[in-house]
């Protein structure tokens, strides 16, 4: 299963539908906010996977808590969503204020809610990652080229398939080249999203954009 398919088939939409429910927000705010918040994720996983320790640390939560059993059984992001926030305060740390605040003004999905949402869809994009770990049978020293490998495939896939607004949003995500300057949260929210982080000279083609046309603008 291709990252796209993850996003636009049914374990993704389950998953939109539950967090739509539960914090009374759009579903499809929801697949917006889920097309920009896996790759950002995973693409600052790869970063911090150059660490040997990290590394390791990821291998083994991998081997652990993220097997890819939830991909089968989507109820499981609910009832996982509290150990989803801790999973981003690991990969964030001291910018997860700053990159929830940024979502929440381009997907128009409230500060309150924007955090518990994401920590729904956390668990989710970590259990994709167990998925592909297992088929692939990569071990530590093998994460950072697994993940480059699943942002690389899922921008050529987005730039062969025009029809889903998911690859318009992921063509601008991955396009924006979540590997250029190294820091993936100034990449991507910075260079795709625009808006406040001071690297915003893309707005017009940011997510905000794509909500506005794609989705109403809600």
């Amino acid at each position: 299963m291709s990252l796209i398919d993850l996003l636009t088939g049914n374990t993704g939409n389950q998953v939109a539908e539950q967090a739509g429910n539960k914090f009374g927000i759009s579903k499809n705010q929801v697949i917006a906010l889920l097309a920009v918040a896996t790759p950002l994720i995973i693409s600052h996983l790869r970063n911090k996977s150059k660490d040997t320790k990290e590394a390791e640390a990821l291998n083994n939560a991998l081997d652990k808590d993220h097997t890819g059993s939830i991909l089968n059984d989507a109820s499981q992001a609910e009832a996982r969503q509290a150990e989803g926030g801790s999973i981003l305060d690991h990969i964030f740390g001291g910018q997860r204020s700053d990159v929830e605040s940024q979502l929440s003004q381009n997907t128009g999905i409230s500060a309150d809610k924007i955090g518990p949402a994401l920590g729904m869809l956390a668990p989710v994009v970590m259990g994709y990652i167990g998925q592909q770990k297992q088929q692939n049978n990569v071990g530590a020293s093998g994460l950072g080229d697994l993940l480059g490998g699943i942002l690389g495939n899922a921008s050529n896939q987005a730039q062969d398939q025009e029809s889903h607004p998911i690859n318009d949003i992921l063509r601008s995500v991955m396009g924006s080249g979540a590997q250029s300057s190294g820091n993936p949260l100034t990449d991507i929210l910075g260079s795709v999203l625009g808006g406040g982080s001071g690297n915003g000279q893309q707005s017009g083609s940011g997510l905000g954009g794509f909500l506005g046309n794609i989705f109403g603008g809600k």
